[in-house]
């Protein structure tokens, strides 16, 4: 079992993750970014969603090269984090919240991986 974490800042605390190994993936998708290593006893692939330096908006986050890096790297399972923020004052860090209104901010990127019908 190898298993993919899509995540943001602190997950890829080195002092979590052994025999860390940085690599740059080239996919039909795009650069990502993956650091490899030990948790425990399973192999991990870490990718930071936002780019090494939580550089990317939502918008800009290259989604399919970062899920195809994690094929590519033979990854079984996938965890990912996410969050998000409030507008209101009184939902504060930590708070678990079921949301019933969003903002999506992704609205501008590509939706599919399938986005050409040839027979490449």
């Amino acid at each position: 079992m190898k298993i993919g974490i899509i995540g943001g800042s602190g997950l890829d605390d080195p002092d979590l993750i052994t025999d860390l190994q940085t690599q740059s993936c080239e996919t039909s998708y795009g650069k990502a970014t993956t650091t490899t290593g030990r948790l425990n006893d399973a192999d991990i692939v870490f990718v930071s969603r936002h780019g090494n330096n939580h550089q990317l908006s939502p918008t800009h986050v290259n989604y399919r090269a970062n899920i195809q890096a994690l094929k590519d790297l033979n990854v079984t399972h996938i965890i990912a984090t996410n969050a998000c923020g409030s507008l209101k004052e009184e939902i504060d860090r930590g708070d678990f919240i079921i949301p019933s209104q969003f903002i999506d901010f992704t609205k501008h990127r590509i939706n599919t991986f399938y986005d050409d019908f040839s027979d490449g």
